[in-house]
């Protein structure tokens, strides 16, 4: 492809009035509109306290941030792509960057739960509007996993040393939501400070997360899944307290050892991924391997007795290709074994148990997400504010899933930069006529079907109760 015009003939000039860059806001906001997004947030959110007036009209707030959210901002001075061209015409109640950002840092500890709270309810509003979770009646995963997002501002509040040396980072926690059928949405998520421990907080997080998914029409299966920084009494025995399932990675302690080392040579079977799995350790792709269990593992053994729990201990082993063979003609005489366990109580047979755990990795799609768009850059030095761009982010990022599970079968489990690019992105140019409004799109837009399908779902009468 090369220009077709010279130098010369070319020119530019920004003063078209009518046009819009992202016509993908008006199917999406309608979207959050019917779920009650804005209605959510004036019954929630009451900043109190703040002299300057930064609570009014929080309701505008929350849903411009969002907005700028879902088309790519990741900083509070991004926003102001939300006012360009005809963005007033379409919409109500655009506010300046400055406003929002006074907005951000009137936040307290106490408002960010109230803001958790509109997120709770409308990823459950989500759920009843759109396929969200296609399955979840059945069996849903709810996967827990934590994050440093490194910052440089040494005025962050929060921001310290912790698992890297010589880098500031905070440390957000998270916990996503998915089926056998479908891509991950965002539970619950929690800003901490750089050095707070893996699993501080956590039993009272897997709580709210196991209680979101049930909100959420999660009615069947829940199996929790976590690494083996959760592997505590405190998260299983929240999990039990909500009747829901768990498989927890244990890590390698003295007593797995032992456990592991009475494990009978007959006792292992093969199992062959259909797509090759990175080995934590060493990166390689591992496609062969083999699993055990023990049937009945006491954990939590030196706790009192209410604290004890029984359940299996599932145990993938690899060959530990990192060490080299012994040198001579006979090779390598004993094969070296790397070992896997993971503590669960999920009733499905020892093979799929052990594929169903592996897929806990799902959560880092999700967190790759996070820091290629809103929390590319955490943008504020007040720690309450940057608590606030977090849970705002999961609202965009279950806005945008909804928005593609509504659109097609390709779009339900396609990225969020695929999301926007497609549907999201797309210039318009608005012509009024008769008190209407009609956006006019590019000829030829190779997703103009998909983007049809979401415009009109949304647009049409909402069905009766």
């Amino acid at each position: 492809m090369q220009s077709s015009h010279a130098v010369s003939a070319v020119s530019a000039a920004f003063d078209d009035a009518n046009l819009v860059a992202y016509a993908g806001l008006v199917p999406m906001m309608r979207l959050a509109e019917r779920c009650g997004l804005a209605r959510l947030t004036v019954g929630k959110v009451r900043l109190s306290g703040a002299g300057n007036g930064a609570g009014a009209a929080a309701d505008a707030k929350v849903t411009g941030i969002v907005a700028g959210m879902a088309v790519g901002a990741d900083s509070i001075d991004d926003l102001d792509v939300l006012r360009h061209g005809a963005m007033p015409t379409l919409f109500g109640g655009i506010r300046a960057p400055s406003t929002l950002g006074t907005f951000l840092r009137a936040f307290t500890h106490g408002h960010a739960l109230q803001l958790h709270a509109v997120h709770r309810r409308f990823l459950g509003e989500l759920a009843v509007h759109t396929p969200l979770l296609p399955g979840a009646g059945e069996k849903a995963f709810i996967d827990v996993d934590s994050t440093h997002k490194r910052v440089y501002g040494r005025a962050k509040q929060g921001a310290e040393y912790g698992r890297f040396n010589g880098i500031r980072t905070l440390h957000p926690l998270l916990a996503t939501i998915c089926t056998p059928h479908s891509r991950p949405v965002i539970a619950t998520v929690r800003m901490r400070r750089g050095k707070a421990a893996d699993s501080r907080g956590a039993p009272k997080f897997v709580s709210e997360a196991l209680a979101t998914a049930s909100e959420a029409g999660c009615t069947g299966t829940r199996i929790l899944r976590a690494d083996s920084q959760f592997y505590n009494a405190g998260v299983i025995a929240a999990c039990r307290r909500t009747g829901a399932h768990f498989s927890i990675t244990t890590g390698m302690n003295p007593s797995i050892k032992r456990a592991i080392a009475a494990i009978p040579d007959k006792a292992w079977q093969q199992i062959t991924y259909p797509t090759a799995v990175p080995d934590p350790e060493t990166g390689e792709l591992v496609s062969d391997a083999e699993v055990a269990e023990i049937p009945a593992y006491t954990a939590f053994a030196s706790r009192k007795q209410s604290e004890r729990v029984t359940a299996r201990l599932i145990v993938r082993r690899v060959r530990d290709l990192a060490k080299p063979a012994a040198v001579g003609e006979q090779g390598e005489l004993f094969p070296v074994w790397r070992h896997h366990p993971f503590f669960t109580d999920n009733p499905a047979q020892t093979l799929q148990a052990e594929r169903e755990h592996r897929h806990h990795a799902v959560v880092e799609q999700v967190i790759a997400d996070s820091k290629a768009s809103a929390l590319a850059h955490l943008p504020s030095g007040h720690f309450h504010a940057n608590a606030a761009w977090l849970t705002l982010w999961a609202m965009a990022y279950n806005l945008l899933r909804a928005a593609g599970a509504l659109t097609s079968a390709f779009h339900a489990k396609a990225t969020t930069a695929t999301l926007r690019a497609h549907l999201i992105q797309v210039p318009a140019r608005i012509a009024r006529s008769a008190r209407r409004i009609t956006l006019h799109l590019p000829h030829n837009w190779p997703w103009r079907d998909a983007w049809t399908q979401l415009f009109d779902t949304v647009h049409r009468p909402p069905e009766p109760a």
